[in-house]
């Protein structure tokens, strides 16, 4: 074809006939424009679809990743449901006399309540485009925004769980160790004891002092915030599982 091309151009200056060379270069220009257009287009249009095939692989994938983390948060919510229960539980018996106190599980109580859960979700999909940039790879902008939404709520449940993990390791923990039986606690616990502490300790007492008392007002009050963070991210799982759903 090229060959082509150039014995016409070498025949018109042969024939000097120059106009119509010059007529002919500038169609040939514009067919070699044309060409490069065409090139172009089918380039954008093969970029096109590879992206539109790699946003496809990203959004499947949120999907099954947060259908995996509905999952997760809903046996969170109802261990929180539980952990808060058997906090109010404590502090309806705080002050209370022996004899009624002695009719209570306390052991049980003692170590639902300050045995919180602690949400874990996986985001592998979503970090990666965090990470490598390509966030903008989502056309869907209630998708983008939602995920926004999702990084700023992860990062308060984070900050909370921190501060409650803080009050147990810090207050709670060194408290009780000196005033009750962790091992009397963890016969409800993966340790399974069989039989409770032979040493001679009054468990009561701590529920005539009004620092356990305290404590466990303020444990409560972080977990219950806790709570009402994993009920707000079930929610946003909702939405992401509705904006990432096969049509």
């Amino acid at each position: 074809m090229i060959k082509f091309f150039r014995k016409i151009r070498q025949k018109l200056l042969s024939e000097n006939k120059f106009s119509k060379y010059l007529i002919y270069a500038i169609g040939e220009i514009v067919l070699v424009v044309i060409g490069i257009l065409i090139a172009l287009s089918i380039n954008n249009w093969n970029q096109e679809r590879i992206q539109k095939l790699e946003e496809q692989t990203f959004v499947k994938n949120i999907h099954t990743e947060y259908l995996q983390n509905k999952t997760i948060i809903k046996r969170r919510i109802e261990e929180a449901e539980l952990c808060e229960a058997a906090l109010k539980q404590l502090m309806n018996i705080m002050g209370k006399d022996e004899d009624y106190l002695k009719k209570q599980n306390i052991d049980s109580l003692l170590f639902i309540a300050f045995d919180p859960p602690i949400f874990r979700p996986s985001e592998n999909t979503i970090s990666g485009l965090i990470q490598s940039g390509r966030l903008d790879l989502l056309q869907n902008k209630e998708l983008v925004n939602l995920i926004y939404n999702w990084g700023r709520t992860m990062k308060a449940l984070t900050d909370r769980t921190t501060r409650f993990t803080s009050i147990s390791d810090n207050h709670i923990s060194p408290y009780l160790s000196k005033k009750y039986s962790y091992k009397d606690i963890d016969t409800y616990g993966p340790l399974n004891w069989k039989e409770k502490s032979n040493l001679k300790v009054d468990k009561l007492q701590i529920f005539k002092e009004i620092e356990f008392e305290n404590l466990t007002d303020n444990f409560l009050y972080w977990m219950v915030d806790n709570k009402n963070l994993f009920i707000e991210l079930d929610q946003l799982i909702d939405k992401i599982l509705k904006e990432t759903q096969n049509d």
